[in-house]
């Protein structure tokens, strides 16, 4: 995969300035629409059942995140997703959490079934329970994991027939043929509180705009990692809370010069 093009998919979010409509959870909600705008990506948050299936028929992309879950918003994400599903709106599912309760992945479970997913982005936990792999998953967050995961990722993205990303250290992305390994990004990304949620969304924002979901995956975790490498290095050893502000930055100023320097991706044989 060639750094050009994915630079070029960068310049392309901020040309087209899509609309990701994001049905997420309230931790992150601020900070996710904070960094959609400084990506340059138009967020809107929608999350009542009344409406959110017209939403979701006029957005570039839609984000499900099921960090925060009750009926009332499990209800709006399937009316969403399917309305998605019917305007050829490509669907990104973070299946936050699953495995850490029964309820969690159920849910997880009924919406890839439901709906049509078009990238699953989660950790190594996540996306395994997703599919049914009894792996460990304490809260919402995951450490370091013991297993395959880019042989667990292919085997999640020809089971449920979609891209799937796996973030960790190293980055998977795979439709189950083709896969990429992308190894951008800064630890202190973990020190932050939906910094991977907001992830998904920034997917959202370059799916919206590249049907290639491959090529738009690895361009979001390659623009989304060269910022945050940026920023870390500004800020020499300051903590999370002025990386966080510095992250923000550098999403808006992050430049295609800068990911075709900086951009780590390649391909999986």
């Amino acid at each position: 995969m060639e750094l050009q093009n994915i630079a070029n998919t960068l310049h392309r979010v901020r040309q087209v300035n899509p609309l990701v409509h994001n049905i997420t959870n309230v931790v992150v909600t601020n900070f996710t629409a904070n960094g959609l705008l400084a990506l340059g990506a138009s967020p809107v948050m929608a999350y009542a059942p009344e409406e959110v299936a017209d939403m979701a028929s006029i957005a570039g992309a839609l984000v499900l995140n099921i960090g925060t879950l009750h009926e009332k918003e499990i209800a709006a994400m399937l009316l969403a997703g399917k309305s998605a599903n019917q305007h050829q709106v490509p669907v990104i599912f973070d299946p936050v959490g699953a495995g850490a309760t029964a309820y969690r992945t159920a849910t997880a479970r009924k919406i890839v079934k439901e709906v049509n997913v078009s990238i699953v982005r989660g950790n190594a936990g996540e996306v395994a329970n997703v599919v049914g792999e009894n792996w460990s998953v304490r809260g919402v967050d995951t450490g370091d994991v013991q297993g395959d995961v880019v042989s667990l990722a292919q085997s999640a993205a020809r089971q449920l027939g979609t891209v799937v990303v796996v973030t960790g250290k190293e980055d998977v992305i795979t439709d189950g043929q083709r896969t990429y390994l992308v190894h951008n990004g800064d630890a202190l990304l973990t020190k932050v509180t939906g910094s991977g949620c907001l992830l998904s969304s920034v997917i959202g924002a370059f799916a919206a705009v590249e049907q290639d979901l491959l090529l738009a995956a690895a361009s979001a975790l390659v623009s989304y990692g060269v910022a945050a490498e940026i920023a870390s290095a500004s800020k020499g050893q300051a903590g999370p809370g002025s990386f966080q502000v510095a992250f923000l930055d550098q999403l808006a100023k992050v430049s295609t010069d800068q990911i075709i320097k900086y951009g780590s991706v390649i391909e999986k044989i």
